[in-house]
């Protein structure tokens, strides 16, 4: 019987290193990062918002000089275009600046509605104000996107 006690013992404990030993230290995953496909894509839509920002002055003009139709035309046109491109940019983004670049995407869009009752309205007061806002959105959009592209461009 103590002989039996000792085999089972000795099952028990080889059982018990076999077990210990296959559950080893859990592997961390790495941190989420881009595909070059998604990279391409981000890139392709920041085309047009980075055109609509270096316009900005020229809006700001036609604000400025009561132009209000032209106002509508920019708003209607290059400015619609490129909030369009960011909301298919937003699901290119890694899922932790999804959040922030879907709020910003709709900051940009309430700024332009204001913008756009603004100059129906003639107020240039309110149009000017929501103008700077939506530039000052876009700047935080742009910010959002991968370093990546970001190095890429000033190298």
């Amino acid at each position: 019987m103590a002989r039996q006690r000792s085999i089972i013992s000795l099952i028990l404990v080889f059982l018990a290193t076999f077990l210990m030993s296959c559950g080893g230290p859990t592997v961390a995953t790495p941190p989420p990062t881009y595909t070059q496909t998604q990279l391409e894509k981000i890139q392709g839509y920041l085309t047009d918002i980075k055109a609509v920002r270096e316009r900005k002055s020229e809006l700001g003009e036609l604000i400025d000089s009561k132009q209000w139709i032209k106002v509508g035309n920019f708003i209607h046109g290059p400015m619609a275009e490129a909030r369009l491109d960011m909301t298919y940019i937003v699901p290119n983004l890694l899922p932790s600046e999804q959040a922030p670049a879907r709020k910003v995407a709709r900051d940009v869009f309430d700024h332009l509605v204001k913008v756009d009752q603004a100059a129906s309205s003639g107020n240039q007061l309110v149009a000017a104000s929501n103008f700077e806002a939506v530039y000052s959105d876009i700047d935080k959009f742009l910010n959002l996107m991968p370093s990546k592209l970001n190095s890429a461009e000033e190298g």
